[in-house]
């Protein structure tokens, strides 16, 4: 007998598979009932209030990521998402609030000051929006760094490796 924690774990994996292949609607559906089977689901909320969001549907987003924040107040994506929903709708300044919310919570979240740059910038904010670009700027050239560095790492390794392999090849001989 599944229990009502697997039973919404596998409505949010089918409410997920829609979202990705765009069926936002179905996607609602099994969301829905993840949430009713685990009232407690954060992340089913979440991402249910995404798919209102791509449905455009910025009422209903709101309202889901409201009760992502009511249970975990430190859900920096929560904010993010929110702030979107927000601007949508026209409300620019709790957008912002959002926006600003989300990077105190998340100071390295580069997609945040993408949406703050891109507020800021329709509003004329202009400063503010350079200054945001600069972040997101700062933050791919860190994140490509990051990653050439893991990527040299795992070069090195996979090299070493091979030498070993090789090694141990000569020896056998």
């Amino acid at each position: 007998m599944m229990s009502d924690n697997n039973k919404a774990q596998k409505k949010f994996e089918e409410g997920m598979a829609d979202f990705v292949n765009r069926k936002y609607g179905q996607s609602i559906e099994h969301l829905s009932q993840a949430v009713e089977l685990d009232p407690a689901f954060t992340l089913a909320f979440k991402s249910r209030g995404a798919a209102y969001l791509r449905l455009e549907q910025a009422d209903e987003a709101i309202a889901d990521f409201n009760t992502v924040i009511g249970m975990d107040s430190g859900n920096a994506r929560a904010y993010h998402l929110r702030g979107l929903a927000y601007e949508k709708i026209g409300e620019n300044d709790k957008a912002l609030h959002d926006f600003d919310r989300a990077l105190e919570l998340k100071s390295d979240y580069g997609a945040v000051y993408y949406s703050r740059a891109s507020l800021n910038n329709k509003m004329g904010h202009t400063e503010q929006a350079t200054e945001d670009i600069r972040m997101v700027t700062q933050l791919t050239e860190v994140n490509i760094e990051t990653f050439t560095n893991a990527n040299n790492v795992w070069r090195s390794q996979q090299l070493q490796l091979e030498s070993i392999y090789n090694d141990d090849l000569t020896m056998e001989r």
